[in-house]
């Protein structure tokens, strides 16, 4: 029953990205990247604040709790970020992940000196959400942030962690689109 529900919860949330996405795309086939890229970003963002506040919170209730290793662990649901990854992978004609100002993972690094330019753009906080060129790709970021105490904690608690005083609020990196 837990692999149904776990398939059910990512089938749903890929099935809503992806027509969210279908709908303003095929408005206008003259549709610039950077536009379809807000369009991804924004969408992509929503489902995974929707997961944090509204399933995760949910199943904590129910006893279910966000695990690293929750395909293996029983009572247990994939984290944010696994989510987003997750959903990513579902997509085949662009690239949707996550970057990380103190990644835990190497993949979740910045992957060109462009990329790391503009994570720190965003830091700033002067912009949300930022498109470019990058090496003939078109990419683009959205801030991410501890959107939930919960977000910081598993952060500061994680053994790989090199930062362990974040807090709900802090900008922790970015939801990336990738453009093939």
């Amino acid at each position: 029953m837990r692999t149904y529900i776990k398939k059910g919860l990512l089938a749903g949330s890929a099935f809503l990205i992806a027509g969210a996405l279908i709908i303003p795309v095929g408005q206008a086939a003259d549709i610039s990247k950077d536009v379809a890229i807000k369009y991804i970003l924004a969408t992509a963002k929503a489902a995974r604040t929707v997961y944090v506040k509204g399933v995760i919170g949910k199943a904590k209730a129910g006893g279910v709790k966000p695990n690293e290793q929750w395909v293996k662990a029983d009572h247990s649901i994939m984290l944010p970020a696994q989510f987003v990854k997750a959903v990513g992978a579902e997509i085949k004609d662009f690239e949707l992940s996550l970057v990380g100002t103190y990644p835990l993972y190497a993949a979740n690094a910045p992957k060109t000196a462009k990329e790391k330019q503009m994570l720190a753009a965003l830091s700033s906080g002067k912009q949300k959400m930022v498109a470019f060129q990058d090496g003939g790709r078109t990419v683009g970021f959205s801030a991410d942030f501890a959107i939930v105490q919960g977000c910081a904690d598993c952060h500061n608690k994680h053994p790989k962690t090199t930062k362990t005083d974040w807090k709900k609020g802090d900008f922790m990196g970015a939801i990336v689109v990738r453009m093939r």
